[in-house]
């Protein structure tokens, strides 16, 4: 994990803690903060779009180093009075309630540290799960790559080659196709049907049925090709490959949420309802863990919703413990 500068963990009951330093999490403490609550974002400084050089496909920020987006959102939460804070979560899970029956949970850190907050908004992001072909992993990010959105410009006119995975490869090619003339997609053990390869034809795809056995580098280290299982070489400078999403769960068993795997063996990730509502009451979720293809926008937008939703949910808490309070000062008449 890389090392930043880290708030300490505050005293007493916070009003929301959230899991993940993301654009979900840190729009949704951003919301939060700018309304006055106490908030802890627990960031464990490993954001998905580590690898990447620049973000795209954001307005106005388009082209910035995901690293700067970051650091310009820790400023901004903490800027409202939030705390940020690294570690990783090592538990959480609900505890007592509070006499008025507001939910509570407690979250501790990999290091014995603890919080306790009234709600919680997990945005911890996912996991891309790369095929087991050797080479693939260290080019991942930078000459391996999944979104054509995120990346497609900058491969533009490369000699590209689509790695299936999974019936979702196939559209993943017709949007590559779209960036080069040059565009091979392997099969690699996936089936591929005859009305889908006229299409393919159609459209100047080349088809390989041949499994990939290794990505070969050139001398210099950078993606060549990849070797088949027959020995041939198949020269790409650019491999597309649409991965398996799985969310990020480490640490969060203890809170029950939901889960819900995609079609085609896409991903698995949190289910959720309107603004990431869960059917854990007091648990929000929102980004890649629960909308496993959000870009940093959508993922942004929904940290947004949902930490306007929490927001509204205390201030109803907070108006019912106020008039039960002031129900029982009241004389009896």
């Amino acid at each position: 994990m890389t090392h930043y500068t880290s708030d300490a963990l505050p005293g007493g009951t916070v009003d929301a803690v959230v899991i993940g330093g993301g654009a979900a999490g840190l729009n949704g403490a951003l919301m939060l903060a700018r309304s006055r609550r106490s908030v802890v974002v627990i960031d464990s400084g490993t954001p998905r779009n580590a690898p990447a050089e620049a973000m795209h496909g954001f307005i106005v920020l388009d082209g910035t180093p995901p690293s700067e987006i970051l650091r310009r959102g820790r400023e901004q939460v903490r800027q409202y009075g939030g705390h940020v804070v690294f570690g990783e979560v090592a538990s959480a899970e609900p505890t007592t309630p509070s006499a008025d029956g507001d939910p509570r949970f407690t979250l501790t850190l990999a290091d014995g540290r603890s919080v306790t907050a009234r709600r919680v908004l997990v945005a911890t992001g996912l996991r891309d799960v790369l095929p087991d072909v050797p080479g693939l992993a260290e080019h991942w990010g930078h000459s391996v790559v999944h979104c054509p959105y995120c990346h497609g410009w900058e491969v533009r006119d490369e000699p590209i080659g689509v790695l299936a995975t999974s019936p979702a490869s196939v559209h993943h090619a017709l949007l590559f196709r779209q960036l080069t003339e040059d565009l091979t997609y392997f099969t690699h053990g996936t089936r591929l049907d005859e009305d889908t390869r006229a299409r393919f034809t159609a459209r100047g795809i080349r088809i390989v049925d041949t499994p990939v056995q290794e990505v070969v580098d050139d001398e210099d280290g950078a993606l060549a090709g990849v070797r088949l299982t027959d020995g041939r070489t198949v020269a790409r400078r650019v491999l597309a490959v649409a991965t398996r999403m799985q969310a990020r769960t480490d640490g969060l068993d203890g809170l029950k949420l939901p889960m819900e795997d995609l079609p085609d063996d896409m991903g698995r990730r949190f289910a959720s309802g309107m603004a990431g509502s869960t059917e854990v009451p007091g648990v929000w979720v929102a980004g890649n863990a629960t909308d496993l293809t959000a870009q940093v926008g959508a993922s942004a937008a929904a940290g947004a919703l949902s930490g306007a939703h929490i927001n509204a949910h205390l201030a109803t808490a907070d108006t019912d413990a106020a008039l039960t309070a002031a129900q029982g000062e009241a004389p009896a008449s």
